[in-house]
């Protein structure tokens, strides 16, 4: 996984509340095994009228808004427990997902597959959904576990579960995680 520190990024505005897993990424689209190629078909019933007609209604699909951040309604990544959700995410380009809720599952899958998952508070979801369109960063600082609205300043910090902020900051999944303390476990083995 890639190092994440710090990031600083034009957001990605979805005010929908209670988007699941299966609105992220369809079940007809869950047919491969690898994590390459998901991002295509992210939001694909929204983003699509017809399986080839882009919705020029969607946000995905408005070339003035990119950006690396996604900041969605409460109750993001809900409904059944499927790993894809994170894959797509990430695939698509998005590092970080903001909300002022998350379910359980879809925020440890996101932090397993090197989505950071920001929660905040519902005033402060509600400011970045204020931004005139296109026009809001974020700089999000992991190190600090702070999240802040560049062009007022306003600032917030989130919780995150120690282990997987120090897996996040180094680039380690689980096994990089294990494969970085080998000298210790060999260590520990040798005196047991």
């Amino acid at each position: 996984m890639e190092k994440f520190i710090k990031l600083t990024s034009s957001v990605v505005p979805l005010p929908i509340e209670n988007i699941d897993t299966d609105q992220i990424i369809p079940a007809r689209f869950l047919k491969a095994t690898s994590r390459d190629g998901f991002g295509e078909n992210l939001f694909r019933d929204w983003r699509y009228r017809s399986e080839s007609t882009p919705n020029p209604e969607f946000v995905l699909n408005n070339d003035k808004i990119s950006g690396q951040i996604l900041v969605a309604g409460k109750n993001f990544g809900c409904g059944s427990s499927r790993e894809h959700a994170a894959w797509a995410i990430h695939d698509y380009g998005f590092k970080v997902v903001v909300s002022s809720y998350f379910a359980d599952i879809f925020k440890n899958n996101a932090l397993n597959n090197g989505v950071l998952p920001v929660q905040v508070s519902e005033t402060f979801l509600n400011e970045i959904f204020n931004q005139k369109e296109g026009a809001a960063s974020i700089s999000v600082d992991l190190e600090n576990q702070k999240i802040t609205l560049e062009n007022t300043g306003k600032s917030e910090t989130f919780e995150i579960n120690t282990y997987k902020k120090y897996c996040l900051i180094n680039g380690f999944d689980d096994i990089d995680y294990l494969v970085n303390l080998k000298d210790e476990i060999a260590e520990f083995e040798t005196k047991r």
